[in-house]
């Protein structure tokens, strides 16, 4: 069975998402000021859809986002218009002179105002709007800032579920901010500015926020020093910013039989951790299997799997897909 047909029902409750986005053919078009222009769509975009970056990475081709997207509440009409002005920091005129109107119309629930409501809160809370709102913000603005017209991104976003506990999302966190190092752009993620662990070491708070959510603690130099073992314990980043263990001395160990340290079996592209379509604790896994077999009627053999104990110890995490061809590969560093 083939991933793309293989989507989990969205979930009632609280839940994260690894979600990744390649551009038109795989081109590299994507520079530094367009990450930029990128980076500031992604964070005013999740405000305005009331959802949470754990993290990302920006690359010339594809990002990386993983987002924790909380259980819906109702909105207060105060909140709907703060994020409708985050969204839209400079309205034209007529917007302006729309917005007096749906405005006035908020308290006695006109109909202007009862149809602006409903769009906004369509938008909100989910992952598909808040991804599709951020790729056509940005394919606006790149078409028009290069001159070219058309699609810029291949296809629809591709998103696996994560569990929303301290594990699953802090090994994924780590995946997504490695993906810098792991493409041979530098030798330590917080070099790379196009990530979140960058930026929240730049302090940032909404970047700090997320990375303290999946250690469980409101201070930041906590959560960075117990995030940053993850990259140190193998010994991948030394003070001189030189990776200290090569792609062959990987390989020497895989072969061998033994085991990685997780920091270094992190910097490997592991693609359970990207087409494993859910990811978390055998007990979750497996709900999510029924949930599917519940919402599609379809029998399917497919089954929990645990990722590959003989690369690292993964502690409890199990993926709902097994991957047949080039499932993990070693960094280009």
């Amino acid at each position: 069975m083939r991933v793309a047909r293989f989507k989990i029902p969205p979930s009632e409750g609280a839940a994260a998402y690894h979600v990744i986005s390649r551009t038109v053919n795989g081109e590299r078009i994507l520079d530094d000021v367009a990450k930029e222009v990128l980076r500031k769509h992604l964070w005013q975009t999740s405000d305005y859809c009331g959802v949470k970056i754990v993290t990302y990475t920006l690359l010339s081709n594809h990002f990386h986002i993983l987002v924790l997207v909380p259980k819906k509440v109702p909105i207060p009409d105060a909140e709907l218009l703060r994020r409708y002005r985050v969204l839209h920091p400079r309205p034209s005129r007529f917007q302006t002179a729309r917005m007096e109107v749906i405005e006035s119309q908020l308290e006695s629930n006109g109909p202007l105002a009862v149809a602006w409501r409903q769009r906004q809160l369509a938008q909100m809370g989910d992952v598909s709007p808040f991804m599709k709102l951020l790729k056509q913000r940005f394919s606006i603005w790149f078409n028009e800032s290069h001159g070219r017209f058309g699609t810029l991104w291949a296809e629809r976003f591709k998103s696996h579920l994560i569990q929303p506990a301290r594990h699953s999302l802090k090994m994924a966190a780590a995946y997504i901010d490695l993906n810098s190092v792991r493409a041979g752009l530098c030798t330590d993620p917080l070099r790379y500015r196009f990530c979140g662990y960058a930026e929240a070491v730049a302090g940032n708070e909404r970047a700090q926020q997320g990375l303290q959510l999946i250690f469980g603690t409101a201070k930041w130099a906590q959560a960075h020093a117990s995030y940053r073992l993850l990259f140190t314990a193998a010994g991948a980043v030394e003070k001189e910013g030189k990776a200290s263990i090569s792609r062959s001395d990987i390989e020497t160990v895989v072969k061998a039989g033994g085991q990685l340290p997780l920091g270094c079996a992190l910097l490997c592209r592991i693609r359970y951790f990207s087409d494993g379509v859910a990811l978390g604790s055998r007990a979750f896994v497996e709900v999510q299997l029924d949930r599917y077999r519940m919402k599609t009627g379809r029998r399917t053999r497919t089954a929990v799997r645990p990722l590959p104990a003989h690369i690292a110890d993964w502690g409890d995490l199990v993926v709902l897909r097994g991957l047949r061809k080039e499932a993990i590969s070693f960094p280009t560093v």
